[in-house]
């Protein structure tokens, strides 16, 4: 989805350091590592997406004719530079969590290896790209979390910041564990199942409610799922009940009714009663209207007979935590290790390596930030990092979405109890900074600069 992005899609301040770089002769090998310094309120973890666009980025960074000439026209390069960027091509090393990784604070989730001017531009496309699929992951996985054995689909296109954000919250989202999406273009692209009903429209555009529902279902017999809220859901319902039979007799499916509006609680408890009375026990209830993971949870919790749910605004601007504290820093440049000091935003210093230790149970006990160079702890642990691009080149393949959904799944199966809670953990998951990482910190503490 990114083949079409302009290399302009930067902050200015990638390209003047360029320049500056390149009139220096600065050409040494960098590494920066892209980190999240702080978990948003209440939130107990974060899930690592977003990695394949990151890296469909990196494999096709070019700088066309059109975007030169508009350079050259701003009068701030100088005609070296310009000639420069029109071979500019990324031939670094890329190392990354895989996608569906949960992940803490000051982890790196992904690392960059390349030529210094390569490693810096690159920096504000990777962090618009990362924050985001990480920030709707993370809050689709708390949904997921709220929402055991109920389906879950993506309606947040309508209200996502613009188009690619609405294509990436559906991307995220089925990753997290969602069902499906509404978007259709998230359907053409990425394989995700695509679900819809109708709008109020329909209803409205009909003079009669009943018509609406029996004109809808002749002309889509399958899974046919039915919105009941426009005026009254319970008479709706009732409504349902009486054409079920003639459905029936047509081959129509009937799948489901949605609740869109109300105390959905109450409402789908009347509204099973009279599908049940009717004998349609199997006709599903879904429900949507501006839910997020707390409202979904206290649902579930009083036990509210609603069988999926459809999450969108919440979800695609993830209302409660819109942005995540994510950085893309330099660690290393000239074989020399780097550290910024200042307050607040110190980093960890050098080219790291994420090792997650494991108790018996299979479950995670805790996780080791350390140096690359530095050996894995000596308990039962795994290394979070690996390459996936090599001298600019996708190394491996990246893998297809279902079984990075299927790892999303396992790993929030593996969650200690006190980690899937929607409230803060009583204790923060512990996250080790190895010996030898604070030693080189503490070295750099001492230098002047």
């Amino acid at each position: 989805m990114n083949t079409d992005c302009s290399p302009l899609l930067t902050d200015l301040y990638e390209l003047t350091m360029l320049q500056a770089y390149l009139d220096e002769g600065m050409a040494d090998t960098a590494v920066f590592e892209f980190f999240v310094r702080a978990l948003p309120p209440s939130w107990n973890f974060l899930m690592a997406a977003g990695i394949e666009q990151a890296v469909d980025y990196l494999a096709t960074l070019r700088f066309r004719d059109d975007d030169l000439r508009w350079l050259r026209d701003t009068g701030r390069f100088h005609p070296v530079f310009l000639d420069w960027l029109g071979d500019f091509r990324f031939a670094g090393d890329v190392y990354a969590m895989r996608e569906g990784t949960v992940f803490f604070p000051d982890e790196p989730v992904l690392r960059v290896v390349a030529p210094l001017a390569q490693a810096q531009f690159v920096e504000s496309r990777l962090i618009n790209l990362l924050n985001y699929s990480c920030l709707v992951a993370s809050k689709a996985a708390r949904c997921v979390l709220a929402a055991p054995g109920r389906q879950l689909v993506d309606f947040g296109l309508r209200r996502a910041h613009g188009a690619e954000a609405g294509l990436l919250a559906a991307r995220s989202s089925y990753l997290a564990g969602f069902a499906g999406t509404a978007t259709v273009l998230a359907g053409r692209r990425y394989g995700i199942p695509l679900f819809g009903t109708m709008a109020h429209s329909y209803i409205q555009a009909h003079d009669r409610e009943a018509q609406a529902f029996s004109h809808f279902s002749a002309s889509h017999p399958r899974d046919v799922t039915l919105l009941v809220d426009t005026y009254d859901s319970e008479a709706a319902a009732a409504k349902v009940a009486v054409l079920a039979p003639d459905l029936r007799q047509r081959g129509v499916s009937l799948k489901a009714l949605r609740l869109d509006s109300g105390d959905l609680a109450e409402l789908s408890r009347r509204v099973r009663a009279i599908l049940d009375q009717a004998g349609l026990a199997e006709v599903r209830i879904f429900a949507s209207g501006n839910l997020d993971e707390r409202e979904i949870a206290r649902l579930v919790a009083a036990g509210a007979p609603i069988d999926g749910f459809g999450v969108g605004t919440h979800l695609s601007t993830s209302a409660d935590a819109p942005y995540l504290d994510s950085a893309y820093k330099l660690q290393v440049y000239a074989g020399k290790s780097r550290r910024k000091r200042s307050p607040g935003k110190a980093t960890w210093p050098g080219e790291k390596q994420v090792y997650r230790v494991y108790r018996d149970d299979g479950r995670p006990s805790y996780d080791v930030v350390a140096l690359a160079c530095e050996p894995p702890p000596p308990e039962h642990s795994r290394a979070l990092l690996h390459q996936v691009m090599h001298q600019g080149r996708r190394e491996p393949p990246l893998e297809p979405l279902d079984l990075l959904r299927h790892h999303a799944d396992a790993e929030l199966a593996l969650l200690p109890a006190e980690l899937r809670r929607l409230d803060p953990a009583p204790t923060p998951y512990p996250v080790q900074i190895s010996a030898p990482l604070r030693a080189l910190a503490h070295k750099l503490d001492q230098q002047t600069h």
